[in-house]
Order: structure tokens, then C-alpha cells, then sequence
């Protein structure tokens, strides 16, 4: 696996793929720079080997060329993360781009417009891809957000770089950390699938059911497992079409030697708000006219031992309605346990736009090991698929 340690790149050029798709206010201010700090140890080595940086990333979803998708929104943002000048070109190919890139001297940074502004990204068009590998000597891919797209920055655009390409920092680290869970965990290894659907991670349970020791069910897909086993669970979420591959799921873990644990007890509401009645209730007799929106207080004990024992732990959606304050306790709690876990020196890798979410919102970001910085991206590395972006460096 090729990273940025096999490079010299002074005097040289770098074509990177960055993920800056990053959330912006009304005033075209970043509310959320994670993904910009997360590439500047790529982009500071390549600068300080005495390259330059050519940043290529896509903002948003336009439809064609859109002023309030531009990239050239979010450079003071990332001046100020760099700590360097950022020369900017108002298209991502053609004659201006060219220019600017052919100009660049030795640690300057030249970002590039929205790749999306141009339909060719997306169809992952040849001849664009070209067009992007001029404007670089050494091609790095360093977006894990959009590894899971054949797009022409992500993938294509890898073949004009035979021998000079290579993995960012984070990207290589990304591969790591999923690596370290599915391939080389220190034993037991748990995985927390959470969130409300069983047929969004079906594919996930079914490839970590060989590679794990303990699996905690939570959030909404809980239900469907209780309902198939007889439970009662009122108007909680279910998917009942999905019953008998929950059964399934509990036969192939029994016969694999895999532990599940499924909330014992629920706070339930007669209404999805924060201010609905609510009450604990065991999980099997939730009443009609009531729904599960959290994890009880015997299950977070339950599941604090669980997390406690385990020596590498992937968090994978939260365990209740965390967005409502009511009903985020049991994620909390999650939160929490893992945090003791990895201080007391387990590796924990939370991935998935969920859980990164409340593993933000509650302040475990630095409690954890490592936080994924692609969502459906990290969903199919969990499902043992070869990522597109990944596959082109390794080719």
C-alpha cells in the first residue's frame, strides 16, 4: 500500500483529492471544518518535502454551475487551518487551471472549482479525468467521503498516474483502522450497529458475523428482532418484512459462537417528542399506543459490561432518538462506556454519519481511538466491499 512516505515530493506536484464538502451557513461560512483539518497533515508533508498542492474536491450537489456551491466560499476557512496563501482557479480544467498549476512554486496550494460543477465527475468521464491529471505530477487520494465512487477525481483519474500515486494520510489511516477491526483486532471484538432499520445494515451483520465475539443490536432495528421473537413492542418502528432475516441473523450468530445483545428494557413515549410521557418498560411488553425511542437503564448496564470486556470495539449508529435530548441517554451511556474502555486500552473506531454525529454533539471525539470521516463509504468497507477509490491506488 502505497502512502505519502514512499514520496519525495520536492519539487513536485500534487494532485490531490481532499473531501471538502463541508456544511455551510447563510453566510457561506463553515459551521464544520473537520474534514479541512483531517487533510492538512497531507497537505502540510507534501508542502514541507518543498512540493506544491493542487486541492480538488466537490461541495454539495449542484446542478451544473451554482455560485452558492463554489469553493472559493470556504478558503478563508482554509487559509486559517493551513496557516498558507491559497490561490484559487475558477474552473477545475481547461486553460486556467493549467496555467495556474503549471505557475506553482514550491509550498503554494492551488485550489480547484466544484468538481461537480461538471457532469463528467459523477459519470466518471475519461477524457476529463485527463484533463484533471495534468495538472499534477504525483496523484494522492486522500477523500475516504467519496472512496466508495467510481467518480473521475476518485478513481479514474488514478489510471494516468501508474507509478505515482499513493494514499493520503487520512485515507491510509482510514484503511488502517477498518483493517485493524475486521482483520487484526485483539480479541474479544464487539461491534454496536445501531439506528432505525435492519435492511440498511443487513449486508454489514451478515460480513462482521465472522469477525467478531460480541454484537450489541440497538436504536429502532431493535424492534423488528423483538416483534420476530414474539415480543410486543407497541408502535415502536419495525420492519416486518424483515422478521425472518432477524431470526436468521440470531440462528447464523448462535452458530458461529457470536454473543448478541438486544436492549432488555426501552424508554418508551407516547409520542415522538421531547416532550411526550414517557416510561421504562421491558422490552417485550411495550404498550400499544407507546414506542421505543431509547435504551432503558438495565440494557445500558447490560451493554456497559459488554463494552467493558472487549478489547476492539466498532460503533456503528446510535441507541435511541439522540437528537431529542429525552431520548439520548442510552447513547450517551454508549458514549461513555467506550470511552472507559479505550482509556483503559481498548481500540475503538466509531464510523458511520450517525454516530460521528453524537460522538460530536456529546464530546467523545477525543475519548475514542478513531472517528471515520466517511459515511457510506465506511457502510461498505464494513460490508467487505473494495472501495473504488481505494482499489485504483492498490492497482
Amino acid at each position: 500500500m502505497k502512502t505519502l512516505n514512499d514520496f519525495n515530493f520536492e519539487d513536485k506536484k500534487a494532485l490531490i483529492r481532499v473531501d471538502f464538502n463541508v456544511p455551510l451557513n447563510d453566510d457561506f461560512q463553515v459551521t464544520d471544518a473537520t474534514r479541512i483539518i483531517s487533510a492538512k497533515p497531507t497537505i502540510i508533508k507534501i508542502l514541507e518535502d518543498g512540493g506544491s498542492c493542487v486541492l480538488m474536491s466537490h461541495l454539495g450537489r449542484p446542478k451544473g454551475v451554482q455560485d452558492e456551491f463554489s469553493l472559493r466560499h470556504i478558503i478563508p476557512k482554509i487559509e486559517d487551518i493551513l496557516g498558507v496563501e491559497v490561490k484559487f482557479a475558477s474552473n477545475c480544467v481547461g486553460s486556467e487551471a493549467e496555467e495556474k498549476a503549471n505557475a506553482l512554486q514550491p509550498g503554494e496550494i492551488l485550489l480547484l472549482e466544484n468538481l461537480r460543477f461538471h457532469e463528467e465527475e459523477k459519470d466518471g468521464n475519461k477524457d476529463f479525468a485527463e484533463q484533471l491529471a495534468k495538472l499534477g505530477d504525483i496523484y494522492v487520494n486522500d477523500a475516504f467521503g467519496t472512496a466508495h465512487r467510481a467518480h473521475a477525481s476518485t478513481t479514474i483519474v488514478a489510471e494516468f498516474f501508474p507509478d505515482n500515486k499513493c494514499f493520503g494520510s487520512l485515507l491510509a489511516q482510514e484503511i488502517e483502522s477498518i483493517k485493524k477491526v475486521l482483520e487484526d483486532g485483539e480479541k474479544p471484538v464487539l461491534a454496536v450497529l445501531g439506528g432505525a432499520k435492519v435492511s440498511s445494515k443487513i449486508t454489514v451483520i451478515e460480513n462482521i458475523l465472522d469477525k467478531v465475539d460480541h454484537l450489541i443490536i440497538g436504536g429502532g432495528m431493535t424492534f423488528t428482532f423483538i416483534k420476530a421473537q414474539g415480543g410486543k413492542i407497541g408502535d415502536s418502528i419495525c420492519e416486518d418484512d424483515k422478521m425472518d432475516l432477524a431470526l436468521d441473523i440470531l440462528k447464523q450468530a448462535k452458530a458461529k459462537g457470536v454473543t448478541i445483545h438486544l436492549p432488555v428494557d426501552v424508554i418508551a413515549a407516547d409520542d415522538f417528542s421531547n416532550t411526550a410521557n414517557t416510561q421504562t418498560c421491558d422490552v417485550t411488553q411495550i404498550p400499544d399506543g407507546w414506542q421505543g425511542l431509547d435504551a432503558g437503564p438495565k440494557s445500558r448496564e447490560i451493554f456497559d459490561d459488554v463494552v467493558n470486556k472487549c478489547k476492539t470495539i466498532l460503533w456503528n449508529g446510535p441507541l435511541g432518538v439522540f437528537e431529542l435530548e429525552t431520548f439520548s441517554k442510552g447513547t450517551i451511556a454508549l458514549g461513555d462506556s467506550i470511552a472507559n474502555a479505550t482509556k483503559n486500552g481498548a481500540f475503538s473506531l466509531v464510523g458511520g454519519g450517525d454516530s460521528v454525529a453524537a460522538v460530536k454533539q456529546f464530546g467523545f471525539e477525543n475519548k475514542v481511538s478513531y472517528v471515520s470521516t466517511g459515511g457510506g463509504a465506511m457502510l461498505e468497507s464494513l460490508e467487505g466491499k473494495t472501495l473504488p477509490g481505494i482499489a485504483a491506488i492498490l492497482s
